[in-house]
C-alpha cells in the first residue's frame, strides 16, 4: 500500500513509511491506536492518516498544547503538572494513559517536549522531549534531547514515536 505525499519531504515520507508498517501490524493484530501530541502538533496522527484505511486501526488523537487541554482533555492530574511540568516523563506517561481512555484504542503514543527555537531552560533545554506509550501490560516513557532546529526536533520526535509505537505493538502481540 503506498501512500501519497503532497509535500515531497522526503521526511515525511519516513514518518508515512513507518505509519503504513503500524497500520499493516496493527490490522493484522486488530489493534487500534491514538495519540496525544503536544510539542509535534499533530504530526504523528498526520503521518498515521496519510495511510489509506487508516481508520481501521486509528481512532484519533489530541493536540494538548496547552497544560489546559492536558487536564480536560487528557485527564493529566494538574498535580503531575505542578510538580514535574508539562516536559516530563510523567507527564508523557498520563497523557499517553489519557488518550488510551479517552479513545478506546489498545495502545496510545504521547509526545511532549520543547520544540524551539525558544522556550528552552536550563533544566529542559530545546530539543528535549518525552515519549509515552500505554498499551496492553505496556508502559514506557523515553527520552530524547534533539539538536535541530524546530522542524527538525518536530520531525525526530514524530519519527521516535511512531518507532514506539511500532516496538509496542510488536511485542504484546493481539489483545
Amino acid at each position: 500500500m503506498e501512500a501519497t505525499v503532497t509535500d515531497g519531504g522526503l521526511e515525511l515520507r519516513a514518518l508515512v513509511s513507518l505509519a503504513e508498517t503500524i497500520q499493516a501490524t496493527s490490522s493484522a493484530r486488530g489493534l487500534t491506536v491514538a495519540t496525544a501530541e503536544s510539542c509535534t502538533g499533530g504530526l504523528v496522527a498526520h503521518a498515521i492518516t496519510e495511510v489509506p484505511g487508516s481508520s481501521a486501526h486509528f481512532r484519533g488523537g489530541i493536540v494538548a498544547y496547552s497544560n489546559a487541554v492536558k487536564e480536560a482533555g487528557l485527564h493529566v492530574p494538574t498535580e503531575l503538572l505542578r510538580a514535574h511540568g508539562a516536559v516530563s516523563a510523567q507527564v508523557a506517561r498520563a497523557m499517553a494513559e489519557g488518550a488510551r481512555a479517552a479513545s478506546g484504542s489498545d495502545f496510545a503514543v504521547a509526545v511532549t517536549g520543547v520544540a524551539g527555537p525558544d522556550g528552552g531552560t536550563a533544566a529542559k533545554p530545546v530539543g528535549l522531549t518525552y515519549i509515552a506509550v500505554a498499551g496492553p501490560a505496556v508502559a514506557e516513557v523515553r527520552r530524547y534531547t534533539w539538536a535541530g532546529d524546530r522542524r527538525s526536533n518536530k520531525l525526530a520526535s514524530a519519527r521516535a514515536a511512531l518507532e514506539l509505537l511500532l516496538d509496542a505493538i510488536r511485542r504484546v502481540g493481539s489483545p
